[in-house]
């Protein structure tokens, strides 16, 4: 049983569709956030370069972990296949510190405290876990061009095997 399975009959569900205000085409809305060592990156330092940025839900957790580890462990080829990885959700410097070094992720994982980038992103919405209802971001991953364009969302990710999604 996947993880996709097991969330839906631990009852947990998310709501996709509000993942729609961004469509493959459009110029991705740009950013300036803090990764886990206080650094400030934008998207105009990948300019030149292919962007996966994943929204993920929370450091540490199951999901996340299963998604963050699956790309730390084909990182190489990713890189080999042009693309760049930053990582994002809203959790704090300092958690984005613990969970990277705790897993040895070896790219940037963006802290969004403000939930500005989720917002401007579409990837902030109404999940359900038991029953009760609350926002929180949806994992969504975007695939950006060398010329800062949305080639490609990833709406249904496969946390274990998320690298397939994003080269395939």
């Amino acid at each position: 049983m996947n993880l996709a399975d097991m969330a839906k009959k631990l009852g947990v569900t998310q709501d996709v569709t509000k993942v729609d205000k961004l469509k493959e085409g459009d110029k991705a809305p740009d950013f300036s956030l803090k990764d886990q060592d206080g650094k400030t990156f934008s998207l105009k330092d990948y300019r030149g370069k292919k962007l996966a940025i994943y929204f993920y839900p929370k450091d540490d957790t199951p999901g996340c972990t299963a998604e963050s580890c699956n790309l730390r462990d084909n990182y190489s080829v990713l890189k080999k296949k042009g693309y760049e990885v930053i990582g994002v959700s809203a959790d704090n410097e300092k958690s984005h510190k613990k969970f990277a070094t705790k897993f040895s992720l070896p790219y940037s994982l963006l802290a969004d405290t403000e939930k500005e980038m989720v917002q401007n992103y579409g990837v902030w919405g109404e999940k359900t876990l038991f029953g009760r209802k609350y926002m929180g971001i949806i994992r969504t991953t975007f695939i950006i061009d060398e010329n800062g364009k949305i080639e490609k969302i990833i709406k249904d990710v496969e946390t274990a095997d998320h690298t397939k999604q994003i080269l395939g």
